[in-house]
């Protein structure tokens, strides 16, 4: 008889491993503390994930009519830096993770929303992926989203840098738009839902962004925020996956599909376990080597570039060297992903 799975945490990573797993009929309960369908901070573009990994994790299907993207414009506070060639596909968290959840539960998987359980309590037992996401540390940054009708775009997909944070625009489902950015966080006066985010907007010098999204339709519905968020390596010894495991700045648009690269490579350890080849304690490690060689280059990148970006100094040097050609734009892009 195959040993059983729990995973904990119903995000991309642990719903598109379950489904990986309920295909290979091992048995699997997936805890998560929220409901479906729900909004998430997320950029909601996917960028890198190959074809192979998606039919493997056996979630192609709730992709088949994601919105292309293929063009791309960075900014700053005085204007177009570079314009891109990207690959990639904008769909929203809200949609995607309803289907996925749907999915698990139609392949006989058990999934028990509402249910919130401790890292401490649970994480280090044996047969549980931790997949919960970023934990909950001291932070100097916020991140915030909201979708938006009738807002025309340059390019399919926009980042905008200021002083102190940077917000991405990408095409998603229904002609809306996601609008999603970092800020180093402040007191925001006062200022409740949508208007948290035009008062990030202008403290970071990009009031002209805040001026084009007051034109635009948002749905308040799908405004969120979250705090706390912390870029360094988070695997303390347990089998863990996604943001759970480490958290890639956003402004490299990879995470979502990171989530899904690290639920692919944690397939081979635990089959390995459920069938008695391994231990448990094996299976973690092969697991957290896999998302070393997977990831490592990736997030050094990333985070070798996020304080640059996020700096009013290293704004400018990116300004200059991006508009005398001098910044490979192209090469940090392939190296991000």
């Amino acid at each position: 008889m195959k040993r059983s799975i729990i995973i904990v945490g119903g995000g991309l990573a642990g719903l598109s491993l379950g489904i990986a797993l309920r295909e290979r009929g091992i048995p699997v309960t997936l805890h998560d503390a929220s409901e479906y369908p729900r909004h998430r901070v997320c950029g909601e573009f996917l960028s890198g994930v190959s074809d192979e990994v998606l039919e493997c994790l056996g979630i192609s299907f709730a992709l088949e009519d994601a919105v292309p993207l293929r063009s791309s414009r960075w900014h700053d506070e005085e204007g177009p830096l570079r314009d891109m060639e990207v690959e990639g596909r904008g769909i929203s968290r809200h949609l995607l993770d309803d289907r996925l959840q749907t999915r698990f539960r139609e392949l006989g998987g058990a999934l028990l929303t509402g249910s919130r359980l401790g890292a401490e309590s649970v994480a280090a037992q044996e047969g549980v992926v931790w997949a919960a996401g970023r934990p909950k540390r001291a932070s100097d940054w916020v991140g915030l989203k909201c979708h938006f009708r009738d807002l025309p775009l340059t390019h399919d997909l926009e980042m905008h840098v200021g002083r102190s944070g940077y917000i991405g625009l990408a095409r998603i489902e229904e002609d809306r738009v996601n609008v999603c950015g970092l800020f180093r966080k402040r007191n925001p006066s006062g200022s409740k839902g949508v208007e948290i985010l035009h008062h990030y907007l202008r403290e970071i010098g990009l009031p002209d962004l805040s001026a084009r999204l007051s034109s635009a339709l948002p749905d308040t519905t799908s405004f969120c925020g979250v705090a706390g968020i912390s870029f360094d390596p988070h695997d303390a010894g347990i089998f863990s996956i996604g943001d759970a495991a480490a958290m890639i700045p956003p402004f490299t648009g990879n995470g979502m599909s990171m989530a899904l690269e690290a639920a692919f490579h944690s397939i081979s350890p635990i089959l390995d376990y459920v069938e008695g080849r391994i231990a448990w304690t094996e299976a973690t490690v092969r697991n957290s080597k896999a998302a070393s060689r997977a990831f490592g280059r990736r997030l050094r990148a990333a985070n070798l570039l996020h304080p640059v970006i996020t700096h009013a100094r290293g704004t400018r040097w990116v300004r200059h060297l991006g508009m005398a050609r001098f910044l490979p734009f192209g090469m940090i892009y392939r190296t991000l992903r």
